[in-house]
């Protein structure tokens, strides 16, 4: 099975619900208008949204031998991603998330992440390694097994073979997490947290600062997403602002896995860092139509037909 792309990481199980009018009180039940069950998770996402736009996709992580993994594997199959690279494992619950959706707020997480801890270098098959151009870790800081020197040491093969190499994080908490993550940034070659998780990890509010940390560590490309305040991209010599492209906001869950596979999409084609802000920007756009994380991104087609209506504002500085 040829792959362009292998997505490694958390792979989880959503339970959404439509907004509410406010969160219940202690004892009390709000009703939504709907509660659904969606496919979650850096990995998992960002392989659907990449399937969706023509890439051949495979998808590496740990799941349950669980209702919840067999149904993250389904979705995955049906929607054209190669699965050989998800293993079940005895004793050890899918990871699930509940998401609570108040209207005019942000979202709220109750998460178990599950078999996610259990994923570690010897899971990812190395065929797909070796012939992944793009090589995307999604979840770091929640892959615990994988936060090893033999991560680092698969990094720095892959892209001495010319893949490149993009880290996405999730779930921060604790002094240490710079430290961990400054473990894999010297071989990462794109990394690409939102700003809440840049300010978490640097302690800076400033998105410039905070990609400057990220640099000073190793990273060679920082891509720093923010929500409605658009994506800033630091790398060597290049400093650039893209704004947000005209949406219908439903919920976020789901929309920096959606950026970042469009960022791939670009890498994949050949565009110019300009041309995968526009890539990410306009899959991350249409991901917040819905409140699920996969259900309203855009396909290849309507992502070109989208970019060619509408321009995004990009400046260097």
């Amino acid at each position: 099975m040829e792959i362009d792309c292998l997505c490694a990481g958390i792979l989880f199980a959503d339970v959404v619900c439509s907004p509410v009018d406010r969160a219940p009180d202690e004892g009390e039940l709000v009703a939504p208008d709907r509660i659904q069950l969606c496919l979650g998770g850096c990995a998992s996402n960002t392989a659907l949204d990449l399937a969706r736009c023509g890439v051949r996709v495979g998808a590496t992580g740990c799941v349950g031998k669980d209702v919840f993994g067999r149904f993250i594997m389904d979705e995955l199959v049906h929607g054209g991603v190669q699965i050989d690279g998800i293993h079940q494992l005895e004793g050890i619950h899918t990871a699930c998330t509940m998401v609570i959706n108040v209207k005019d707020q942000d979202r709220r997480f109750i998460a178990s992440p599950g078999a996610n801890t259990r994923f570690a270098v010897e899971h990812m098959p190395p065929d797909w390694v070796s012939q992944a151009k793009v090589l995307y870790i999604g979840g770091y800081l929640m892959l615990l097994a994988l936060e090893t020197g033999r991560m680092v040491e698969l990094l720095r093969a892959a892209r001495a073979a010319g893949t490149k190499t993009v880290l996405d994080v999730v779930g921060i908490g604790g002094e240490d997490c710079f430290d961990r993550v400054a473990l894999m940034l010297p071989e990462v070659d794109f990394f690409m947290p939102n700003d809440d998780e840049a300010a978490a990890l640097t302690g800076l509010g400033d998105p410039v600062a905070q990609a400057q940390r990220f640099r000073d560590a190793g990273a060679q490309t920082v891509v720093i997403t923010r929500g409605n305040e658009g994506s800033l991209l630091i790398g060597d010599g290049l400093r650039l602002r893209a704004g947000v492209y005209p949406t219908q906001f439903v919920g976020g869950t789901g929309s920096g896995d959606a950026f970042d596979a469009g960022f791939i999409v670009g890498l994949l084609r050949g565009e110019d860092p300009a041309g995968c802000l526009r890539w990410g920007s306009a899959l991350g756009a249409s991901c917040v139509r819905s409140v699920a994380a996969t259900e309203s991104v855009f396909d290849r087609e309507e992502a070109e037909a989208f970019m060619r209506e509408h321009p995004l504002r990009i400046e260097a500085s």
